[in-house]
């Protein structure tokens, strides 16, 4: 039963990004594809977290508790952190220029825009 626990979050890890991909191949709008993205993105947070994660640790404040004691990877928690934000970030500016696209192109549909005719 702790080995099959200890496996769930890389099998979820494993099923985000599977259906983000999926997702992201047969996407037929930007606003739609720029979602998938955030969802695959999301999969590296629980990958991440279970990298990190220890049993039995407790957070990384070395104040209280004396040396030796188990604690979690405060450098991975610190690599989700800046994982958000960066997605957060690039999420931001897809939306944007997606939102521009849309301003100049009147469609957000792959298939219907073109390259631009010079």
């Amino acid at each position: 039963m702790s080995q099959a626990l200890a496996l769930f979050p890389w099998a979820a890890a494993t099923w985000l990004l599977a259906i983000g991909v999926y997702a992201i191949v047969t996407s037929r709008h930007y606003v739609h594809l720029i979602g998938c993205l955030s969802v695959v993105q999301s999969s590296t947070y629980v990958l991440l977290l279970a990298v990190g994660y220890r049993r039995g640790a407790g957070p990384p404040i070395f104040y209280t508790h004396p040396p030796g004691t188990p604690a979690v990877d405060p450098v991975v928690q610190a690599l989700v952190l800046t994982d958000i934000v960066i997605g957060a970030t690039v999420t931001a500016l897809l939306l944007a220029i997606a939102l521009q696209l849309h301003k100049t192109r009147g469609t957000l549909d792959p298939e219907k825009l073109r390259p631009m005719q010079r």
